[in-house]
């Protein structure tokens, strides 16, 4: 099939997701056209199979906003002439399959159909999608595609609850490759990190409000008291400043790193011990999962997907958002014992094989299928 794929190209979940789906879609032999404003930061390597299509925006004194999704439809409408895609596979309902609509309708003026399917990933959907200006322009575009899937089965839930959705939702989970999980580092120490008596907890986000940063530090420093550990916080955002001023006033500084953004999360997660994502909300928990596979068991709040991915007294426990007494006591049952740590740690991979890319992948491949069958008996 000839794919072409819309998506941010950030280092945010929806764009890792969809450049990897694209890769592994092409390792299986498909042609695969990425159409955004920058190429994915996860798309290092271009091959035969692979092609990276830039959407420019003119810019005219005009317009206070420049118009992208008119850019981009006019870029997805082109494409498919020219490499004669088959299908669309948008990441976002708004601004994408917005766009790609546009895209579909204009083409069918020169009687080619191409199909929609629209992944929904959570900020389109409980934050962006529910405000009132966007409401009706988010259920219009999903109601336009030819298929749509949901991340979790708490953001389809959540998407049938705020919108009038009258299109079927598949749920086709997030994933991860999990043999590039399987570390073996010979050139990194955890004595890099912390002392050998210490246990290392991991933090990894945007560092925006909704991660809730302050729980972070407040479920570390309780952790500290009765376990000397080390805590690790990668990544960077608005929230950074105050979850150091927090550390300072605890007296806790020098216990915590801050790495701002890294390229070596796998390395920091090949060493630690236990992984804290109390987020007010997570339509799926991407963060969670690359955590576990890496044998790290998570103290999450109970909130969105997290619930589908860690496994309350399994790869870890679950605790309602904010209650951060209970998410230390949690935190605290797991590190005070080797033999329990060791069978968490060895749950956390388990589970997260399940969510392995080859598990995952033939999933869209046979909504492709399908969705193309449907555009075909239109014909």
């Amino acid at each position: 099939m000839k794919i072409g794929i819309v998506c941010y190209p950030t280092f945010g979940g929806s764009g890792v997701v969809a450049t990897e789906l694209g890769l592994e879609l092409s390792k299986r032999g498909h042609e695969i056209h990425f159409i955004t404003y920058n190429q994915p930061v996860r798309l290092e390597l271009l091959n035969k199979n692979v092609h990276y299509h830039e959407v420019n925006v003119p810019e005219y004194p005009l317009f206070h906003y420049q118009p992208y999704e008119l850019a981009l439809s006019s870029k997805l409408l082109d494409m498919v002439k020219l490499h004669k895609i088959e299908v669309l596979h948008v990441h976002y309902a708004i601004p994408h399959a917005y766009a790609a609509y546009m895209a579909q309708k204009m083409l069918l003026e020169e009687n080619i159909y191409v199909p929609i399917v629209t992944t929904l990933h959570g900020t389109d959907i409980t934050l962006v999608g529910s405000h009132p200006f966007y409401k009706p322009a988010v259920t219009f575009s999903i109601n336009k595609s030819d298929a749509v899937t949901a991340v979790s089965q708490s953001l389809k839930e959540d998407t049938l609850r705020l919108f009038d959705i009258k299109n079927d939702i598949d749920v086709v989970t997030n994933f991860i490759d999990i043999s590039k999980y399987d570390h073996g580092f010979s050139d990194c120490q955890r004595s890099m990190m912390a002392d050998e008596n210490e246990k290392i907890i991991t933090h990894i986000s945007n560092l925006r409000p909704v991660k809730r940063m302050e729980d972070v530090v407040k479920i570390f420093y309780n952790i500290q008291k009765q376990i000397p550990a080390k805590l690790m916080v990668v990544g960077d955002g608005p929230d950074r400043e105050k979850a150091e001023s927090l550390c300072a006033k605890l007296g806790i500084t020098k216990k915590v790193i801050f790495f701002g953004k890294s390229n070596e999360i796998d390395k920091i997660l090949c060493f630690s011990d236990l992984f804290l994502l109390p987020s007010e909300t997570e339509s799926f928990g991407l963060a969670a999962l690359e955590a576990m596979a890496s044998g790290v068991p998570v103290i999450s709040s109970k909130t969105g997907g997290i619930p589908e991915v860690n496994k309350q007294g399994v790869t870890g426990f679950l605790s309602e958002v904010g209650d951060v007494e209970d998410m230390s006591k949690n935190a605290i049952h797991i590190l005070s014992d080797e033999t329990r740590l060791k069978e968490f740690k060895k749950n956390a991979k388990a589970e997260a094989i399940k969510f392995d890319i080859h598990n995952i992948v033939p999933q869209y491949e046979a909504i492709y299928e399908r969705t193309l069958k449907k555009s075909l008996e239109r014909k």
